[in-house]
């Protein structure tokens, strides 16, 4: 049997999942991308407690000196923390609306666009993990209040929940990470390909650094880092059961043993967390597999309302 060809569309799809969002000229990764609905006309919303007045639907809210677009859904349950959703790099909020829905039919849940992406503000220039902590915490501040959050977060979204977490205890009640980036995901791809490497891994590979150095739409320059705890809350991760990295010729198979090391390592996060796979799901899980995504959610939901 011939080998299938391996060219630059999968290239840029697979560095774009190694590093979780889409080097900048590039084609957005999202295989519901291009069917997702324009979104509605937002409203100001000035900053303030979220107890103050209750945003629902899409607005627009004041984070420090940015804009951020924001949409929330859903009917608060009395003791459920509100869910919040982060998406891939290279996405949208838009990219997580069907998910969305489909969870606000338990409680509410609200989803951002970071700073470079969606209807938010452009960065003012380079960011770190840093500066998307503090975009992130003055979101939760206006759509949680004073109560902690569930944070579920795709891809990058999850690497930003995960670092966020140790240092915000007093904000995040639990975490769902959907294929989240490893944490050592920038060591880990110049461990695995080396800069001797040629042909659509050498794409592969210098594509991937180049997202890591900022080239990307929220100008986030990665660095990898320890896992830290976040105490005891309730963890769970989610990782691809598709071995879409394995497409990567000679090196794909260590790109997934890599993979599914880095999603161990998030186990650190707390004393309560586990592991499992989305079998039959690629990297968009909650697009490819929304009920496992969604069972994860309203798991750690569950018990962050017992707790």
């Amino acid at each position: 049997m011939a080998r299938k060809k391996f060219g630059t569309a999968a290239a840029i799809a697979l560095c774009t999942a190694l590093a979780g969002v889409t080097l900048v000229g590039c084609s957005d990764s999202d295989p519901d991308a291009e069917s997702a609905p324009e979104t509605e006309a937002t409203t100001e919303a000035p900053a303030g407690d979220a107890d103050e007045e209750l945003l629902t639907g899409p607005r627009t809210i004041t984070v420090g000196e940015y804009s951020v677009n924001v949409s929330c859904s859903g009917t608060p349950v009395d003791g459920r923390p509100t869910v919040v959703l982060l998406h891939g790099g290279g996405d949208d909020l838009l990219t997580m609306a069907d998910f969305q829905e489909a969870l606000s039919a338990e409680g509410r849940v609200c989803s951002y666009d970071r700073l470079g992406a969606g209807g938010s503000d452009q960065p003012a220039g380079p960011q770190d993990f840093d500066d998307t902590s503090e975009v992130l915490d003055g979101v939760l501040a206006q759509v949680a209040g004073d109560e902690g959050a569930v944070l579920a977060g795709h891809s990058m979204g999850g690497l930003i929940a995960a670092r966020y977490a140790p240092d915000h205890q007093d904000r995040v009640a639990g975490l769902v990470l959907l294929d989240a980036t490893p944490p050592t995901q920038v060591g880990d791809l110049t461990n695995r390909i080396p800069e001797s490497a040629t042909g659509p891994a050498a794409e592969v590979r210098a594509q991937t650094l180049a997202i890591f150095e900022g080239q990307n739409p929220e100008q986030l320059v990665f660095t990898d880092g320890e896992v830290r705890s976040a105490g005891d809350i309730p963890v769970r991760v989610v990782q691809h059961g598709v071995q879409y990295l394995g497409e990567v010729p000679e090196y794909g198979a260590g790109l997934e043993e890599d993979w599914t090391a880095g999603q161990e390592q998030w186990l650190a996060l707390s004393s309560d967390s586990e592991l499992s796979t989305a079998e039959n799901s690629g990297h968009y899980i909650h697009v490819e597999a929304p009920d496992v995504a969604a069972d994860a959610v309203n798991e750690v939901a569950g018990l962050a309302t017992a707790g």
